[in-house]
């Protein structure tokens, strides 16, 4: 007898975690596909000049930044410097950023703005499924 209602216990649990387990299928979305799935994106950042600026002392503060057509993905400052900083273009200051988790089209560069002159920026775009993009700007 015990044994007889070990096989039913046993019995009415498989059967309860079978029926609990079933896929719902009435909420597969089957108007649109399932999107393919999103690479790592990279963006090289190369900044330098091809002028002599010597003999300018004045500071200039660049940003480097990605956006896409809804939102910015990345807007960072890098340190403030003298323009007679600036490295050449066999020392170009180099920076690499990943984008994950968007395949869409991109557009990035650099932005800076000279104390008390002004700000300007350089724009590049990256389409959609470029996995590699360099920016490449020479200061002038």
């Amino acid at each position: 007898m015990k044994k007889f209602i070990s096989h039913i216990f046993v019995g009415l649990l498989v059967v309860t975690v079978a029926v609990s387990c079933k896929k719902d299928y009435s909420r597969v979305n089957t108007t649109y596909p399932d999107p393919t799935p999103v690479s790592e994106r990279r963006i090289r950042y190369q900044l330098y000049t091809n002028h002599d600026f010597s003999d300018n002392n004045s500071m200039i503060t660049f940003s480097l930044f990605i956006r896409n057509a809804n939102r910015t993905l990345l807007d960072s400052p890098l340190v403030s410097m003298k323009i007679k900083d600036i490295p050449d273009a066999a020392h170009k200051l180099i920076f690499e950023k990943t984008v994950t988790g968007d395949n869409s089209d991109l557009a990035a560069g650099f932005r800076y703005e000279i104390q008390n002159v002004g700000n300007s920026w350089f724009t590049d775009t990256s389409k959609a499924g470029n996995v590699y993009k360099v920016i490449d700007y020479a200061f002038q």
